[in-house]
């Protein structure tokens, strides 16, 4: 059974476009930047997190993908960057991310700085429809994803999309190793 056959059974998928209720209005704004489909469903906002969803709908950690805000500087600017990676797998912040970035040291972007930049819910947070200034940093794995799960902006809903259709985010930059398997 497919990620999208076996949300069908327990939630109600519907286009994202169609429903602007269910998405952070940042998300809302952004979804015509998206090539593919994107479609939304409700959920308990008590299972936004990835654990509790994949759990309530029985699915592995790979059908899910993470949006991680990192943060570092350099010469007094301040990088920042959003990497999607499996939920079976860590962003490689130390090594893979501060590199990319090209700082000293990166670190994730405080929780209420997160929410207030980003327009969006903790355990909602998602890629689509962050500040132009971030980059999204997506792992190779995630992108060659044919379903995934990943944040809506809001704990009351997740958005349903392919790998290749999150990496036709304007900017998006799909990166080999950017995340480490969580044994």
């Amino acid at each position: 059974m497919t990620t999208k056959e076996r949300i069908s059974t327990q939630f109600t998928l519907q286009p994202a476009a169609g429903a602007p209720e269910l998405l952070a209005e940042a998300t809302a704004n952004a979804l015509s930047t998206v090539t593919g489909d994107v479609e939304v469903f409700a959920i308990d906002p008590e299972i936004a997190d990835t654990a509790a969803l994949l759990d309530a709908a029985d699915l592995p950690p790979a059908t899910s993908a993470n949006c991680v805000l990192v943060a570092g500087s350099r010469s007094g600017e301040e990088r920042i960057a959003a990497c999607m990676v499996l939920a079976n797998a860590r962003a490689d912040v130390n090594k893979r991310v501060k590199k990319l970035l090209d700082v000293r040291k990166a670190s994730f972007l405080p929780l209420e700085r997160a929410v207030t930049e980003s327009g969006m819910e903790y355990g909602g947070i998602g890629p689509i429809g962050l500040p132009e200034n971030y980059r999204v940093l997506i792992d190779s794995r995630v992108a060659e994803a044919t379903e995934l799960i990943i944040g809506s902006g809001i704990r009351g809903s997740k958005l349903l999309l392919s790998g290749s259709a999150l990496a036709s985010l304007p900017g998006a930059e799909v990166v080999e190793g950017l995340a480490n398997d969580i044994d």
